[in-house]
């Protein structure tokens, strides 16, 4: 307690997170280059033990995996497409049904907050078979037969939950926003339309970023989940390549090499990541 400035005493406040103060959370550390290495070292000892294995007479094991390279190439393509299109599609609901999330309407608000929890808490493989069962091969627009591919409504499948998760980063970016900033701009005779786009989701940009990339690096490693219901990406490729080749010894080279194709992906992401959540820390 101490004296304040017109001889009353001031209570004792909880000083803001500081970075590297004692006793402060340190980040959690991203991807490593390390890692990366380790991919790499398995991928070679795993096609060393695969050319020590074959047949003498076959192809080796490193001419076979650049005789498939070109096609896995096409299956991680798609991958990388599902991948953009689930981000997209759920971020644009994300932010929608996190705005509802904070409505002054109770209906609104509430049923926002369930359907977020809803999908949140699904198992994406789950949603993934529904959306394949429950979505039709083809709808009618305008006389005109479009047909729905199974690639697309894979799509559609992975971005319920990551609708959910944009949701909730919404929700907790706004949340975190001091409320006096609420107040000035009301005191200004700002609406809340205008606090929201002018004033507040400005500021949350920063903040849901890095969070935001993390989540677009998850999805992109969930996106070989499509190969259990059939669609043809990097995961169902090596697995046709494999069968093609019916070679046994290919079985881990194979795999190892697509698992790299992924980290290499991922890895810059990463690290993009956590260079701006130092950027971007709240001091």
């Amino acid at each position: 307690m101490r004296a304040g400035p017109y001889g009353t005493t001031d209570l004792p406040v909880l000083l803001p997170f500081r970075p590297g103060a004692r006793g402060a959370a340190e980040p959690a550390p991203g991807l490593g280059a390390a890692w990366g290495v380790a991919l790499a070292l398995v991928f070679a000892l795993s096609a060393g033990i695969a050319e020590a294995q074959s047949d003498a007479g076959r192809p080796s094991t490193v001419a076979t995996i650049l005789k498939w390279t070109p096609l896995l190439a096409q299956g991680f393509a798609l991958n990388i497409l599902i991948s953009f299109l689930a981000m997209a599609i759920g971020t644009a609901a994300g932010t929608v049904l996190g705005l509802c999330q904070i409505s002054l309407l109770p209906p609104v608000r509430t049923g926002s907050w369930f359907m977020t929890q809803f999908f949140r808490n699904s198992p994406w493989l789950v949603l993934l078979f529904y959306c394949m069962l429950l979505l039709p091969f083809e709808v009618n627009v305008g006389g005109h037969i479009v047909p729905l591919p199974d690639w697309f409504k894979a799509t559609v499948g992975l971005a319920l939950p990551v609708m959910a998760n944009v949701s909730e980063l919404v929700r907790g970016a706004i949340r975190s926003i001091p409320f006096g900033q609420w107040e000035a701009a009301d005191a200004l005779a700002f609406s809340r339309r205008q606090i929201l786009w002018m004033i507040i989701l400005p500021q949350c940009v920063k903040r849901m970023t890095p969070p935001w990339m993390n989540l677009y690096a998850i999805l992109t490693v969930a996106t070989p989940l499509c190969s259990i219901v059939g669609v043809n990406e990097a995961m169902t490729l090596t697995g046709d390549a494999l069968a093609a080749e019916a070679r046994n010894e290919l079985l881990v080279p194979m795999y190892a090499y697509l698992l790299l194709w992924f980290f290499l992906y991922c890895y810059p992401i990463s690290r993009a990541t956590v260079a701006l959540e130092k950027r971007f820390a709240v001091k």
